[in-house]
């Protein structure tokens, strides 16, 4: 269980909102509430505004309100409790890899919302993203899986261009879950950033020099940060198949958790013994 009155975990999720956007911040949100039920979890969008999206600055001032809120009722109450300290919130960025653009519109919202919050490091790099782009190309038929353990026994693919978002830092943090996801594929596994020009198809290039011909892209990207539009355009012009975002993933969820739980010094059930930080 959540330690008591314990600060909120809010999702940081960046992109223009919408109903995909939504569904796959609440699934993750769900995800981390089965692993330390009792969670307070929460949805900020860092473009948001509307009732139904509402903006992260908005949701962090909405988390202080409701504690101050409870502290009042409790004291009324006749109930002897300290006045609570510490974070109201924890902010996890829904991004795999760092953006800085992104990353300080991120704490440009924990800024104006003039609430104490604390913020988290991005997802990755970590083991289990590599299983994810993993099991995202076998589900596109661009890499077979053992299903116990999700070792490839063979692949369609034999080069995997990883695509990210957020420039040269975000590339070299993409690389190295790449060199992860290589040693589970057993094929070369090269890192781009699709927002920059020509980075994919450069990519692409070095890699059929190197003697790989059939080539999937393998998005490094829980979904929202970009276009999905700029994705497949990237893969056409490189030439090659690609996988779907990581999406809600089950171990985005568990990993969002493990940057909150981290952050308090608390550890889950589940995180004993198997640590995701």
């Amino acid at each position: 269980m959540a330690p008591e009155g314990a600060p909120a975990l809010v999702l940081a999720v960046p992109g223009v909102p919408g109903t995909a956007s939504r569904s796959l911040a609440e699934e993750v949100v769900s995800i981390a509430r089965s692993e330390l039920p009792g969670l307070d979890a929460r949805i900020g969008y860092l473009d948001g505004g509307e009732a139904e999206f509402p903006s992260l600055s908005s949701v962090l001032s909405g988390a202080a309100e409701e504690r101050t809120a409870r502290f009042e009722q409790a004291r009324a109450a006749g109930a002897e409790v300290e006045e609570p300290d510490g974070p109201v919130a924890v902010v996890v960025p829904l991004l795999a890899g760092p953006d800085g653009a992104l990353l300080r519109q991120v704490r440009q919202a924990v800024m104006d919302s003039r609430v104490s919050a604390e913020l988290t490091d991005v997802l990755g790099p970590h083991p289990l993203l590599a299983e994810a782009l993993h099991v995202r190309l076998s589900e596109a038929g661009l890499a077979r899986a053992d299903r116990a353990r999700l070792f490839t026994v063979a692949t369609a693919a034999d080069g995997i261009i990883l695509a990210s978002v957020g420039g040269e830092e975000a590339v070299q943090a993409a690389g190295i879950t790449g060199m992860l996801l290589a040693a589970r594929l057993a094929v070369p596994v090269m890192a781009a950033a699709l927002d920059q020009e020509g980075a994919i198809t450069s990519v692409a290039e070095q890699l059929r020099s190197s003697g790989s011909q059939q080539l999937a892209l393998a998005p490094y990207l829980i979904g929202p940060e970009i276009d999905s539009a700029l994705l497949a355009a990237a893969a056409e012009e490189a030439g090659c198949a690609t996988a779907e975002a990581l999406g809600a993933y089950p171990a985005i969820g568990k990993l969002a958790l493990a940057k909150y739980t981290s952050a308090l010094g608390i550890t889950t059930p589940q995180q004993q013994g198997t640590p995701v930080r």
